[in-house]
């Protein structure tokens, strides 16, 4: 990055809270333009036209979703600087972001002031991952437990926005409308998420998620 300030692309699918995170951001000195569009479908073709610095994404978003339009950024750009800035704290989200592409990650949950520090730091060049979101001794897990993350690691980014949907107790036509996709689509995913992770109802999957601490 170059002298200038720092500009940024927020995509966040929620009005209020990209007002808030414009704010934000504006009030740092180090921060310049800021553009906010609303789904991830956008995100490759804003950066394109914009060129920004940062891109500040959410990961739960209608559509194709945090993770997809992550993994589509770095298709285009292998170099592109992707802070995922989320409501979910669990370290399985964290994972998924970084093997899609993400150079950082801040929990909504964390002080406001954390994001304007990440943006900042990622920058320059360096990665940034709130602290406490990773567990310091992964190599402690169990064989049942590495095993069960191997098999989460096998779902593609749609198919882990279906999977914590369905574990969650949403049916197929619930999750349609929450990812504005087709039911058709949906009940493939769920039998393709099933097969893979080898469970036979939504309570297997509930557990799988519990034994992950995904809310």
């Amino acid at each position: 990055m170059n002298n200038d300030k720092i500009k940024v692309l927020l995509i966040d699918d929620h009005t209020v809270v990209r007002a808030g995170f414009r704010m934000l951001l504006a009030s740092q000195p180090f921060i310049g333009d800021i553009v906010d569009i609303e789904r991830g479908e956008l995100a490759t073709q804003e950066y394109q036209r914009f060129e920004p610095d940062v891109v500040v994404m959410d990961l739960s978003m209608p559509g194709i979703g945090g993770l997809e339009a992550i993994r589509r950024l770095c298709k285009y750009d292998p170099d592109v600087l992707v802070l995922v800035y989320s409501i979910h704290d669990e370290s399985i989200y964290v994972e998924r972001a970084l093997e899609a592409g993400a150079r950082g990650y801040v929990s909504k949950n964390s002080a406001a002031e954390v994001l304007a520090t990440a943006v900042a730091e990622i920058a320059s060049g360096k990665r940034y991952i709130e602290q406490g979101l990773l567990p310091e001794q992964e190599g402690m897990a169990g064989a049942d437990e590495q095993q069960s993350t191997h098999n989460l690691s096998s779902l593609s980014p749609r198919e882990f926005d279906v999977f914590c949907l369905l574990s969650k107790g949403l049916t197929a036509h619930d999750i349609a409308s929450e990812l504005s996709l087709s039911y058709k689509t949906i009940c493939n995913y769920n039998t393709q998420v099933k097969s893979k992770l080898k469970a036979s109802t939504a309570a297997d999957l509930a557990n799988i998620a519990t034994a992950h601490n995904i809310r």
